[in-house]
């Protein structure tokens, strides 16, 4: 995953693809963003490859990582808004999302367009923060 936090607290996800990419980087972009203190919104037009999976160290270190920031993750990350065009894929996604919000701690929302995730977005971060978002 690459994190874009220019527009903070919109933080945008980039599931990156490939065997050489640094998970690393990520948990550091990601623990940056919960360094801040501030309540935000994660966004993606984008998800993980449905054939990529984890190896067994990978699955050991996320699990490591969520529990060392488990309490982080719930009170700062409001919502995962997932932006699908497909309306078969956002009734999968629904489907996905109890699991999704047991594992990470804070809900999955999905949205058709980008219009509509940062609609969903605005209310969210205006009721922790007191103001709108645009």
């Amino acid at each position: 995953m690459a994190f874009d936090s220019t527009n903070f607290p919109l933080v945008w996800v980039t599931f990156e693809k490939g065997p050489d990419h640094d998970h690393d980087k990520d948990f550091q972009a990601f623990e940056a963003n919960l360094s801040r203190g501030e309540p935000f919104v994660l966004l993606t037009d984008s998800t993980p490859d449905e054939e990529h999976e984890h190896s067994q160290e990978e699955n050991k270190r996320n699990a490591l990582w969520m529990k060392k920031h488990k309490a982080e993750l719930r009170s700062l990350v409001l919502a995962m808004i997932v932006i699908e065009p497909s309306a078969a894929k956002r009734l999968a996604f629904k489907a996905f999302g109890v699991a999704f919000a047991k594992f990470w701690g804070y809900p999955l929302r999905i949205a058709s367009s980008r219009e509509e995730a940062l609609e969903i977005a605005g209310p969210l971060l205006s009721e922790r923060t007191g103001s709108a978002v645009a």
